[in-house]
This record gives C-alpha cells, sequence and structure tokens, in this order.
C-alpha cells in the first residue's frame, strides 16, 4: 500500500504552506487531519495535518502506544520502514475521514491516553450521544 499518494501529499503540502503563512502573520493555525497512519498489530497511531519541504517530516498527532500522544514531527520513512511480523507494515486508515480539528483530536487523545480511544468517544459524540468533556486519563482521576 503506498502510504502517502499524490492527493494526499498535495493535501500535506497545502497544509504547511498555509501554516507558514498563518505563523507570519501571527496567526493560529489548526487544520483537521488529513492522514492516518496506523500498526495494524499494535496501538502505534499516527494523524499528520503537514507535509514539510523535504518530502519525510510530517506534523501532526503521534501515539505509539505508551499512552502518551505527541504533538510534533515525525518521519515518513521511518514510518514507512517498519516491518511487522507476517509480512506487514504501518497501513494507512483508507476510511479515516478527518471531522475534527488537530487541537481537538490533540485534547481528547491525551486525556483518553490514545488516539484510538480518542476516536471512539469522537465518533459517540458525532453520532450525538452525550459523552461530556474530554475524559481523564487512566490514573489521573
Amino acid at each position: 500500500m503506498i502510504l502517502l499518494p499524490p492527493e494526499l501529499r498535495y493535501a500535506l503540502r497545502a497544509n504547511a504552506i498555509n501554516a507558514q503563512a498563518a505563523e507570519a502573520k501571527g496567526a493560529r493555525f489548526d487544520p483537521v487531519p488529513v492522514i492516518k497512519l496506523f500498526n495494524p498489530l499494535g496501538a502505534a497511531t499516527w494523524l499528520a495535518t503537514e507535509l514539510a519541504e523535504d518530502g519525510d517530516t510530517l506534523f501532526g498527532l503521534a501515539d505509539i502506544g505508551f499512552g502518551c500522544p505527541e504533538l510534533g514531527p515525525f518521519s515518513l520513512s521511518e514510518i514507512a520502514s517498519v516491518r511487522l511480523p507476517f509480512g506487514l507494515g504501518i497501513e494507512r486508515d483508507i476510511a479515516f475521514e478527518g471531522r475534527f480539528r488537530l487541537s481537538v483530536w490533540t485534547a481528547w487523545s491525551r486525556r483518553a491516553g490514545s488516539i484510538l480511544w480518542a476516536e471512539t468517544l469522537l465518533r459517540r459524540m458525532s453520532r450525538g450521544d452525550e459523552i461530556g468533556p474530554p475524559p481523564e486519563a487512566p490514573g489521573n482521576g
């Protein structure tokens, strides 16, 4: 599977350019994630909003499965080089719809302890289920 097809690469680059323009004006840029990458055998998940000019450095929310999703840069080539059992590698969620801004994903993922759990909660919220504010992370209550 191609992790980053041309149309997604273009959208990520456009976001990076818009982020630079917003920063130059002192404005806040809070895009919707363009792509979700995941480990099909584990909890590692990445939501990317931007792609740097080098064509490798993505920016977004990274969760390697230790309960502390972090906002920042990560390498597409490193993610693509991961080799898992059974001949698997990191995959792109082709059904992913970035309906929420990165700040929302970040807040919910940090409080829930993972992007995956935040995704479940945000899906419930978008259906109209009453779930309240982002939950406390396990062990924080």
